[in-house]
């Protein structure tokens, strides 16, 4: 063992970044680190009910997030607190870094979600990346951006979805 290597924390917080401002902070589980894909579990983090029409987060959902260092987006496992498994909700962002106990993600505005039996992907937020400005000032990272969404989607859409989180 080198005298660099040192364990990986076992909780870390995780810090979603939008338009350069914390959205949200919130505590979590370190499950996985490979160097590459990491994985943290946390409770729903936030205020109340939150309903898309499609699913509704609430106290005692559990998310299981994994996160890529070298992927334009974050996928996250929603489990009730009973087990029972609502679905992925995906969001486009930069690759996350890690620094210290700290895992910083930054949003992009576009999300997607897969239901748990499958049948239900769909793409959120378009209207939301359009007005952000990033294709503007940032062509390269945009184009990155569609370019996940296209991508995760395909997986989403896919019978080999789950072993992108294996």
């Amino acid at each position: 063992m080198s005298a660099n290597w040192a364990e990986p924390p076992a909780r870390v917080d995780v810090v979603l970044v939008k338009a350069g401002r914390t959205k949200i902070r919130y505590p979590s589980e370190l499950l996985h680190d490979d160097g590459t894909r990491l994985a943290v579990r946390a409770p729903w983090a936030g205020d109340g009910v939150r309903d898309f029409g499609f699913v509704r987060f609430e106290a005692g959902d559990v998310f299981t997030e994994y996160y890529w260092r070298d992927r334009w987006y974050s996928v996250k496992e929603v489990r009730t607190a009973a087990g029972a498994l609502k679905g992925w909700y995906c969001d486009i962002t930069r690759p996350a870094v890690l620094t210290g106990t700290e895992l910083v993600v930054e949003d992009l505005d576009l999300d997607l979600w897969r239901s748990a039996d499958g049948t239900d992907v769909r793409r959120l937020d378009e209207d939301e990346f359009a007005e952000s400005g990033l294709p503007d000032r940032d062509p390269e990272a945009a184009a990155a951006a569609m370019a996940a969404l296209d991508g995760l989607e395909h997986l989403a859409r896919g019978d080999d979805f789950t072993d992108l989180l294996a």
